[in-house]
């Protein structure tokens, strides 16, 4: 039986910051919702979108997202 707390092992981290600045929005995403986020905000939709975090799901406005970044998937260990 898995984990609900803990991310599936696909899942990889992104965050979503703002027009306006100051706010960001960390998730974790499977790939697949990535791969969906990444089309909604390359076709320019505008209003609403469902993200579906691992964690849960957020809502988002998309004409207020300013950037999102997505880890490389390396992991690294010290400096």
């Amino acid at each position: 039986m898995s984990d609900p707390t803990k991310a599936p092992p696909s899942a990889r981290r992104a965050a979503l910051g703002f027009t306006g600045g100051g706010q960001v929005l960390s998730l974790r995403l499977a790939d697949k919702d990535l791969t969906a986020l990444l089309k909604a905000l390359q076709d320019k939709q505008d209003g609403w979108y469902e993200v579906e975090a691992t964690d849960g799901a957020v809502l988002v406005d998309l004409s207020q997202v300013a950037y999102l970044r997505v880890e490389s998937g390396e992991h690294r260990i010290g400096f």
